[in-house]
């Protein structure tokens, strides 16, 4: 009886064991391939959205926002920058990804609400596009009262009262100006954060650089003295989190880059600049292009593994030169 009552035992514990793989394989296939799915980055915008019968100017950057935010909030996974699920916690990709995009959507919101939405620096401001620059502006990792996505969402009822204002003739107190001077300005702030992202995926190997913090100036000063050399690298924990987030801002700015095409058509024809705006896009087309390594890859500069934040710093930078080209249009061309 004492070795029945063993046998048993050791059955039960046997299939207890088997049923406990089966269960921890089947959970990390389910979460492997849920994960994949959240981790599908969105479409870019069609043109044709951003064109649609009784367009008007403005529609298309404002649409673009929309567009743009509205994507980031219901993609598969929806927003994952605020979840607390053990799942979207761990997964650092997607939310780099959002936040480099939701940078960008910050950018062209303030800039909407400071210079193409007014004639001049001392008209006053749309309320509605006021609103929703405050609500983008809410931290992307605020899941509590209130959450990033509520925020979002009011921000993109805001700014469809905007657009919706702007398309009304009878309505000539909410305009956008499409004007050569709004364009350039928005044009710096594009060409700051580009700059700064490239320097990031460029450190992903150490570097020894030069501190041209004052160059050009023999006056200048700073607060504190730094070294003429200092080496820079990106940690390696941080790589992905860099690439991803360059990835996001690139894919949010191909959508706004669609959308200046159209509504600042004729200041690029006058200028002939539509040129400089094409070869950007086709720039940020190609940081876009599918990654198939599961994993991203950091290589030295010419070695036999690729080294994809080089890649990336690549056509990012190539974006970043067209742009200051296409300032330098709007300026003097």
């Amino acid at each position: 009886m004492y070795f029945l009552r063993q046998l048993k035992y050791r059955t039960y514990d046997a299939i207890s064991a088997r049923t406990a793989a089966i269960t921890t394989i089947v959970l990390s296939l389910g979460a492997l391939l849920l994960s994949t799915w959240w981790s599908l980055t969105p479409d870019v915008i069609s043109k044709k959205d951003l064109q649609p019968q009784g367009y008007v100017t403005g529609y298309a950057t404002v649409s673009a926002i929309m567009h743009t935010t509205d994507r980031l909030l219901h993609k598969p996974g929806g927003f994952l920058s605020n979840d607390i699920f053990i799942l979207s916690y761990l997964m650092d990709n997607m939310p780099a990804f959002e936040f480099g995009a939701l940078e960008q959507i910050r950018d062209l919101s303030l800039v909407l609400r400071q210079d193409f939405s007014r004639s001049q620096s001392q008209s006053a401001e749309d309320k509605d596009l006021a609103k929703a620059q405050n609500q983008l502006n809410i931290s992307h990792t605020s899941w509590s009262f209130p959450s990033s996505e509520s925020e979002y969402n009011d921000a993109l009822e805001a700014l469809a009262k905007y657009r919706s204002h702007i398309m009304r003739t009878d309505q000539r107190n909410a305009q956008f100006y499409a004007r050569a001077d709004n364009l350039t300005h928005w044009l710096e702030y594009v060409n700051s954060r580009l700059g700064g992202l490239s320097q990031r995926l460029s450190a992903s190997i150490a570097q020894e650089r030069e501190d041209l913090a004052l160059a050009g100036d023999a006056q200048a000063q700073q607060s504190t003295p730094t070294d003429a050399v200092f080496i820079e690298q990106t940690p390696w924990w941080k790589l992905d989190d860099v690439f991803y987030q360059s990835r996001g801002a690139c894919w949010a700015l191909l959508n706004f880059m669609y959308a200046v095409e159209i509504d600042f058509k004729g200041v690029l024809e006058k200028k002939n600049a539509t040129v400089s705006l094409r070869q950007i896009i086709r720039e940020l087309e190609a940081t876009q292009e599918t990654l198939w390594s599961p994993i991203v890859l950091n290589g030295s500069g010419f070695g036999v593994v690729a080294n994809h934040s080089l890649i990336m710093a690549n056509y990012i930078s190539r974006a970043n030169a067209a742009v200051i080209d296409l300032s330098n249009l709007l300026k003097t061309g």
